[in-house]
């Protein structure tokens, strides 16, 4: 991701890469920069972040692992950085995340939902940040719909054969090699069921919605969840 990144930022007429940085490597030449991209790793990301606001950069961040306790210490640091924005997204694929709002929409109107994501076997994380943020926002407007909990008659099961349960909705987590990033997300009701499903078949796919972050975090101070916010 990072080297696609690179690439992406090199054939953007209106922007330009001030260095890159590897694993091992100083911080030091982002000093040069207005704006970092993140694609790191989950146990490298906060110390990142940690280090740009301090320096007074913004920083895209395309790295996951983000639980709510993190993102409460990323809003304290931007407390003390007036003029810093940081924009973390689950997924950088305008097509995702259209899927994700979609299935937020749909997911009012069915009695049971579960989501399947299906990633390359090098992903270090499960469920993926992308199904993790789905799941909370279906969750989100099935409270608000007023729904109870989804129908499950289950009793007995070997562990994780259910998947994980986040915010009450079930995630299950394929790895296989040959995949890129896919999701679907399944709704039933009576009679009927809904798929909503994404695919992105190659990296190229998340640089649109890399290159919307790195135009738009600097007129957004503070902490932003999700290019959702960015898109009219």
């Amino acid at each position: 991701m990072g080297a696609e990144v690179c690439q992406a930022l090199d054939a953007a007429p209106d922007l330009e890469r001030a260095a890159a940085v590897d694993v091992g490597e100083s911080r030091e030449p982002l000093a040069a920069a207005e704006v970092v991209v993140d694609f790191t790793t989950p146990d490298a990301v906060m110390d990142n972040l940690q280090w740009c606001v301090a320096a007074g950069l913004s920083v895209v961040v395309g790295t996951t692992g983000f639980t709510p306790a993190r993102l409460a210490d990323i809003e304290r640091r931007l407390a003390d950085a007036p003029g810093v924005g940081v924009l973390i997204a689950p997924n950088f694929s305008i097509g995702a995340v259209l899927m994700m709002r979609f299935a937020a929409e749909a997911a009012a109107h069915f009695e049971s939902v579960e989501i399947v994501e299906l990633h390359h076997a090098g992903k270090v994380d499960a469920p993926s940040g992308t199904a993790r943020r789905t799941a909370e926002m279906v969750a989100a407007a099935r409270v608000d719909a007023g729904l109870e909990a989804c129908p499950d008659a289950t009793t007995t099961a070997l562990q994780g054969a259910r998947g994980a349960d986040v915010a009450g909705v079930r995630v299950h987590a394929v790895r296989l090699a040959g995949l890129v990033a896919h999701q679907e997300v399944l709704l039933g009701g009576h009679g009927e069921i809904l798929t909503l499903r994404h695919d992105s078949l190659d990296r190229a796919s998340f640089m649109p919605g890399v290159l919307l972050g790195v135009r738009a975090v600097r007129d957004r101070p503070g902490l932003t969840v999700g290019i959702e916010h960015l898109l009219r």
